[in-house]
């Protein structure tokens, strides 16, 4: 593997790192801060680390044909772990990433460049402020809207609200689908937030999560998948759960609709970033 840049300091303040994995061959880890932001598996780019990137994966999966190209958008680059996947795994796809970051861009290409033949483009800027400049002709053409945007080990309040999805729900595709990773602890003030948001503006929204997470018994990450379709009717989100990682439990319908129920729908008056993890999760031996 050839030699890794030093680390960088984002405009943040945070300090952003490559580092190899020392168990997975040609496998490379990004951190942000000391949180474990990304993991690429350079040799096999199919191959995904993280739980809730696993998930995600699955989705890409079986949402559309297998092997048909798709279009997407991804909000939050970090190591362009699911980029690379849709590269891989559906050759011929056209993608976009936004990523506020450019000191973190540059980092992952020196690092862990992209595939020559790939398209994708990287447009640097704030998500929220990018999406709003977007070309007319992005406008209904998304297959898939990948919202997986932290500020360290937070996601930002105004990425979380109502007047923020709207800007998304234009980008569509019939059929397409936005997937929102959330991160929550206790409680799941955040996730519940994000289930009346989605819930108030989409036809239908399901979410997946390890058990505990869902329970609010432990800190973790919720991937939602909304669409303006009847996700209930279609057949392949049964498979999200046989898929793995396990367990795994999805809520839908009448179980959706608890985890929202008594949440408002969140606004940019009301938005608040996600809670911090605790420090512990992600310590190093």
């Amino acid at each position: 593997m050839r030699p890794l840049p030093e680390p960088v300091t984002l405009s943040s303040g945070l300090r952003a790192e490559v580092e190899e994995d020392r168990w997975v061959p040609g496998a490379v880890q990004l951190l942000v801060d000391g949180t474990p932001q990304s993991h690429v598996n350079l040799r096999d780019p199919s191959e995904l680390f993280f739980e809730y990137i696993r998930r995600i994966g699955h989705v890409i999966d079986l949402f559309r044909p297998a092997g048909a190209p798709i279009s997407a958008l991804h909000l939050g680059g970090g190591a362009f772990t699911l980029p690379r996947y849709v590269e891989e795994l559906r050759p011929g796809s056209r993608q976009q990433v936004i990523e506020l970051e450019g000191a973190l861009v540059d980092l992952v290409r020196e690092a862990a460049p992209l595939p020559k033949r790939a398209s994708i483009r990287v447009r640097r800027g704030d998500a929220r402020d990018v999406v709003s400049r977007l070309p007319q002709g992005m406008h209904g053409a998304m297959d898939l809207i990948v919202v997986d945007i932290f500020a360290g080990a937070r996601t930002p309040a105004h990425v979380s609200s109502v007047e923020f999805y709207e800007l998304l729900r234009p980008l569509l595709a019939p059929g397409g689908i936005i997937v929102v990773n959330a991160a929550d602890g206790k409680g799941l003030p955040f996730v519940r937030g994000q289930a009346a948001t989605l819930n108030a503006l989409f036809t239908s929204v399901v979410a997946i999560a390890e058990p505990q997470v869902l329970k609010g018994r432990r800190f973790g990450n919720v991937v939602f998948v909304a669409s303006d379709d009847d996700l209930e009717a279609l057949d392949w989100l049964p498979r999200l759960l046989a898929g793995g990682p396990h367990p795994a439990r999805m809520l839908v319908g009448r179980e959706f609709d608890e985890l929202a129920r008594g949440t408002a729908p969140v606004t940019d008056a009301t938005a608040v970033a996600s809670p911090a993890p605790a420090r512990e999760l992600f310590e190093r031996g």
